[in-house]
């Protein structure tokens, strides 16, 4: 791990680009957990990624009425399987922490564990799923807590354009961030194209007016290869528009479409948002455990990092001349 996420981050002429996972379910033995990790690194073995993002897995019941298309199960704590990662890959890993559940003095302790039996470096907090239920820590309360460490994380933030599709002020959300320590952003899966290059737009100009450069960001895709994984995305608050959905429902290879709308999604965001010199980076996931749905996301991962890096490297060189 010579070059830290940091030193990536920082140059805005090379791609950043993740894959996105969820530790195994809670009953789930050490060993298992460690074949679970290979299998996963094996697939991944020819492709050239700067690391891994390990989900914290919660569940979101309180946000929205209709029942989950898949069950909600427990997971292992992510800091194992983020810790066996990071071990087995030698490569960076970013840890989701969901903090609404447990208080001050226990999330103190977390970050503690974290840094010191974990080897946490690189973290993205989330809050709670809705305003509904037993809040015990806020978003804005673990930033605070965070601040007081002494441990200097390297800080991530969620972003969600369908957030900013609806109320017009999620580019806000991400300065306010960035002034709680965020360093970067991870978005929501991308399906909607124009939402995002809203956000991303709006996120833009507001850096330009207060003269800060923007931060990474990093944008999030996922093969859909079923109704059910369509119905999953939508449940997980992911703006899928009309023509999009029949696109893949009526396709005769749903997972192939799905693919080529994913890279047509970004080429779009890339048209739109690199000229406004916003840092692009990927995070490619499998909302299932489909084998084919995961062997889909290994193709859509070469294909989308193709493509951001292609563009990247034409930019440079238009810049450069």
């Amino acid at each position: 791990m010579s070059e830290s996420l940091q030193q990536k981050f920082a140059d805005p002429h090379r791609s950043v680009c993740f894959v996105g996972t969820t530790p195994p379910k809670a009953s789930t033995e050490d060993m298992q957990m460690q074949e679970i990790a290979d299998r996963l690194l094996a697939r991944l073995d020819t492709l050239e990624y700067d690391g891994l993002i390990v989900y914290d897995i919660q569940d979101e019941s309180s946000r929205i009425d209709t029942p989950r298309p898949f069950p909600y199960m427990e997971t292992r704590d992510p800091r194992e399987y983020s810790k066996l990662l990071s071990q087995s890959s030698q490569r960076p890993i970013i840890t989701y922490k969901s903090v609404a559940q447990r208080d001050r003095a226990d999330f103190d302790q977390w970050l503690e564990e974290a840094w010191s039996d974990y080897d946490i470096r690189n973290l993205v907090l989330v809050g709670s799923p809705s305003s509904e239920g037993d809040i015990k820590l806020s978003l804005n309360d673990a930033y605070a807590a965070l601040k007081e460490h002494d441990k200097p994380f390297h800080l991530g933030g969620v972003t969600i354009a369908e957030r900013h599709a609806v109320k017009g002020n999620e580019h806000q959300r991400l300065i306010n961030k960035v002034e709680n320590g965020c360093e970067f952003f991870v978005s929501q899966a991308v399906y909607n194209a124009q939402a995002t290059i809203d956000l991303l737009t709006s996120y833009a100009r507001s850096c330009r007016e207060m003269g800060v450069t923007p931060k990474r960001i990093i944008l999030t895709f996922s093969p859909c290869g079923s109704a059910k994984t369509l119905e999953f995305m939508e449940w997980l608050g992911i703006s899928v528009p009309e023509a999009t959905r029949y696109r893949i429902l009526d396709a005769e290879k749903p997972l192939a479409e799905s693919i080529r709308i994913c890279q047509n999604n970004l080429e779009q965001i890339l048209d739109a948002c690199l000229p406004l010199g916003l840092p692009i980076g990927l995070n490619i996931e499998s909302l299932t455990n489909r084998k084919a749905e995961i062997d889909a996301a290994i193709h859509l991962y070469q294909l989308l990092k193709a493509t951001l890096d292609l563009r990247l490297a034409e930019r440079h060189l238009n810049q450069a001349g």
